[in-house]
């Protein structure tokens, strides 16, 4: 047990410092989406000259930010779920139950990672239609930087599963106190998620 229990505390300190800058990126990704937005309404309806590029940037910006906080959120529980039927189980039947909801949930994941490096490695054939390289004007971003997003995501996704797998199993066979849940973030504290 005693390997469960450092490779969990190594695990979860992993998580909470990669979430942690996932959670950073994200909330700079929203501003940014937000002044983009925000030019383009100056633009559009102050000076009547729409500019050609704030509409792709700003969805991939949300893509990237949508991205970067889902494995915090899978993490903390902040998916919708249901979990009432767990109330009436027992606590064998709700470790058996949790268990099972993991491994699915990991099996998921893995395939829509593979699906995702797949999607990720198809998008260098294709050009984005009105954001340019800074370094070269002339030459358009890739889709495939836009499409890296989401095996980011699934693989995030994919470690943090592996963490409440160890918990999971660690805290139903071990000392529960030897795997506690990672403390949540002030911003999801303060939500009372």
């Amino acid at each position: 047990m005693g390997v469960l229990v450092n490779a969990y505390r190594w695990l979860s300190q992993f998580n909470s410092f990669m979430l942690a800058i996932g959670r950073q990126l994200a909330w700079l990704f929203l501003a940014s989406m937000t002044v983009i937005i925000l030019a383009q309404v100056v633009y559009r309806y102050g000076f009547n000259a729409a500019l050609p590029w704030p509409e792709e940037a700003a969805r991939a910006l949300m893509i990237w930010m949508t991205a970067l906080a889902a494995p915090t959120a899978y993490r903390y529980g902040s998916f919708v779920s249901l979990d009432m039927l767990q109330d009436f189980l027992s606590p064998t039947l709700r470790f058996i139950l949790s268990l099972a909801l993991l491994i699915i949930a990991g099996l998921v994941l893995i395939k829509l990672s593979d699906l995702a490096l797949d999607f990720f490695q198809r998008g260098f054939r294709a050009s984005t239609a009105t954001i340019h390289l800074p370094w070269d004007p002339s030459e358009k971003l890739k889709r495939a930087w836009i499409y890296l997003a989401m095996p980011v995501c699934f693989i995030s996704m994919l470690v943090v599963n592996v963490e409440l797998l160890m918990r999971e199993i660690g805290q139903y066979f071990g000392k529960p106190e030897d795997f506690p849940e990672p403390a949540k973030p002030r911003a999801l504290t303060e939500q009372g998620v």
